[in-house]
């Protein structure tokens, strides 16, 4: 087994091991890619390793690189069950927690575009608020606390969302897209009087008006991934 994570992504990946010598080496042998990147390139990387006889999961580290070896690395895989039994005696090794996601070999790269899209849109949201507080005189440490009571919140809305999902059910009784959207004008019009850039916000209130203007005012906010996905029959 050739196990590689680089820090780059797949296109750097592909510089290393689309090269001749490589590739014939590789040969009859099992090749680990943990280097993140799309779906789609995952199964472009499963193509190309089929067709030169290579046998290939795809995979992703979710967690920081200093928590390799230890009890907090989480890693998750796709790509043939057999091939991931086959070599998970040494894959735990990485340390951590190992999880196998399907023999579909995009699984894990979606589900890693998924998660840093949460991660990195709530990070911007953090960093976006710090910058509106410091505007109005409010430094990060007397933020801070609020803020971790907001990431509190989250836990249990992400559980009640993702039955909402499934059932096709959002109910918005107490906070419907409608709250949502005053809510959200409050923030971008704070935000460009002090001449922040509310871009980002902006572009979840268009997200959530579009979600009103189509008659769904009242249901919670979740109804905005429906509509968002729409256009792919998700």
């Amino acid at each position: 087994m050739w196990t590689t994570s680089t820090p780059g992504d797949a296109a750097f990946l592909d510089a290393i091991l689309r090269r001749a010598p490589v590739t014939s080496a590789l040969r009859g042998r099992t090749l680990v890619n943990l280097t993140a990147d799309t779906p789609g390139r995952a199964r472009d990387t499963d193509a190309w390793a089929v067709r030169y006889g290579i046998r290939y999961l795809d995979g992703a580290i979710m967690t920081p690189t200093t928590t390799i070896g230890t009890a907090d690395a989480v890693v998750i895989y796709s790509g043939p069950e057999g091939l991931y039994q086959e070599h998970r005696q040494l894959l735990e090794t990485l340390g951590g927690s190992h999880t196998h996601l399907g023999a579909e070999i995009g699984r894990a790269a979606a589900y890693d575009v998924a998660l840093l899209d949460f991660f990195w849109t709530a990070m911007a949201g953090f960093a976006h608020a710090v910058a509106v507080a410091k505007a109005e005189g409010v430094t990060v440490r007397e933020l801070a606390p609020f803020a971790k009571g907001i990431a509190a919140i989250l836990p249990p809305l992400i559980d009640e969302g993702a039955e909402e999902v499934e059932r096709g059910d959002f109910p918005g009784a107490g906070n419907p897209i409608t709250s949502a959207v005053s809510s959200m004008a409050h923030i971008v019009e704070t935000s460009e009087a002090h001449g922040i850039d509310a871009g980002v916000m902006r572009a979840a209130e268009g997200m959530a008006r579009r979600t009103v203007g189509l008659g769904h005012g009242a249901d919670g906010f979740l109804r905005v991934a429906e509509i968002l996905g729409r256009r792919h029959g998700i």
